[in-house]
Order: structure tokens, then C-alpha cells, then sequence
């Protein structure tokens, strides 16, 4: 009588995980960085209102998926319609070089019967003092890189005179004192709540100071506050 065979015992197949869907996929700080790009040119260009655009900066920087952020320039022409979530970027025109690196340099800015300026790509620290005694002192914000959220710039101007230019994206605030001379600064309060403050103090004495943005020239390197999430 021929033995039989055990039958053979069925292998357990190891379980699949299911595909996750591309809505779903965790965006990075990078991905954040580029929508919030593409608002900021959308409201620079009249495309969103004051509340849409600060409503809109606020979800992008809490977004944790790229299915929370696409519905936020998905009426905006800049998007690129039909492309992969994870393939949405700024269009080609919007794309930017890689910059050079930005320079170190003193906190302190002194002019005496002299000038003294600081302009290009440089490295912003939370504090700045600028002192003009017979002469005159020129702060430029626009091309530099701010590691601060907030710049407090003190001035003495003491027959002499300080110009200072930020962003037009930026907040502007402060005021000084004019003896026998004028402390003017252009207060203004930027759209993206994360934006940086520049704060302007101090005193003109048979001198002057005067702070405003310059028009056409927007920030967009700066240390963001970040959002819990």
C-alpha cells in the first residue's frame, strides 16, 4: 500500500500596501516656499485682494499634503494645469538663478564728514545702528538676506542725514525725533503675516532720516516664522 503525501500547506503572501495617493504624499518646506511664491506674485499682480492673499500665505505654511495646497493657486494662471502635484512650480520665467552668497558685515554704520553705504546682497542682522555726524549714511534692504524676523535700526543723525530703502513686501514701523531737522519714516504693514519688520528709531539733530520701501523690489529670502505643525 503506496503512503501518501501530506498535502503541501498554503504560503501566507505578504501583504501590499496600497499605492498612496499623490494628494496625500507629505509636501516639504520647499514645496510650501514655491506656492507661497506663486501668491505673492498673484497679489503683487492684483490677482488676490489683501484678505485673500494673507488667508492664502497662512494655509500654504500649515499645508502638510500637496492635496492641501494645490486648491491654492488652482485659479491662478501661474499653475500649471494637468502637471503632477508634486511638479508644480513657479512658470520658467519665475524660475531664478542660483544666487551668490550674501556678504557678512558689521552691525554698526558710522559717517563722520564722510559717507557710508551698504547696498547688494548682504546679511541683515536683528540690530543695525547707523550714526551720520557730518555726513551721510545709506541703508539698502532690498537685495539682502534677513536672518532676522524682526530689524530694529537705531539712527544718530547729527548734521548729517540716513537713508534707508526696504522691500515693498515688507513691514515698515517707528519714528524718531527731529530737532531743528526731520525724522520721516513711511509706515507700512506688508500682506504676508510671516513677512519681516524692519522697526526704525532714533533722533535727527540739524540732520535728518528718512525710511520708505522702494517700489518694484520685493524680498524673498528671510529667515519665515515657522507654523506648528
Amino acid at each position: 500500500m503506496t503512503k501518501q503525501e501530506p498535502a503541501p500547506v498554503p504560503q501566507a503572501q505578504p501583504a501590499v500596501a496600497a499605492p498612496v495617493a499623490e494628494a496625500d504624499l507629505r509636501c516639504s518646506d520647499a514645496d510650501r516656499e514655491r506656492v507661497a511664491d506663486l501668491l505673492r506674485d498673484a497679489y503683487a499682480e492684483g490677482r488676490l485682494t489683501v484678505e485673500e492673499h494673507s488667508e492664502r500665505i497662512e494655509a500654504a505654511y500649515a499645508a502638510k499634503t500637496f492635496g492641501d495646497l494645490v486648491p491654492l493657486t488652482r485659479d491662478l494662471p501661474a499653475a500649471t494645469e494637468g502637471a503632477p502635484l508634486s511638479m508644480v512650480k513657479p512658470p520658467l520665467q519665475q524660475q531664478r538663478a542660483p544666487l551668490p552668497p550674501a556678504r557678512q558685515e558689521a552691525p554698526t554704520m558710522v559717517a563722520v564728514f564722510g559717507g557710508a553705504e551698504r547696498k547688494g546682497r548682504w546679511r541683515v542682522g536683528p540690530h543695525l545702528k547707523a550714526v551720520a555726524v557730518f555726513g551721510g549714511v545709506e541703508i539698502d534692504l532690498t537685495d539682502a538676506v534677513f536672518e532676522s524676523p524682526e530689524v530694529v535700526i537705531e539712527v544718530t543723525a547729527i548734521f548729517g542725514g540716513v537713508d534707508i530703502k526696504v522691500p515693498e513686501n515688507v513691514s515698515l514701523h517707528g519714528g524718531g525725533v527731529g530737532i531743528f531737522g526731520g525724522f520721516s519714516v513711511r509706515e507700512q504693514t506688508a500682506a504676508d503675516p510671516y513677512a519681516p519688520v524692519v522697526r526704525v528709531k532714533g533722533a535727527a539733530i540739524f540732520g535728518g532720516c528718512e525710511a520708505k520701501p522702494r517700489r518694484g523690489k520685493k524680498l524673498r529670502e528671510w529667515a519665515r516664522k515657522q507654523l506648528d505643525r
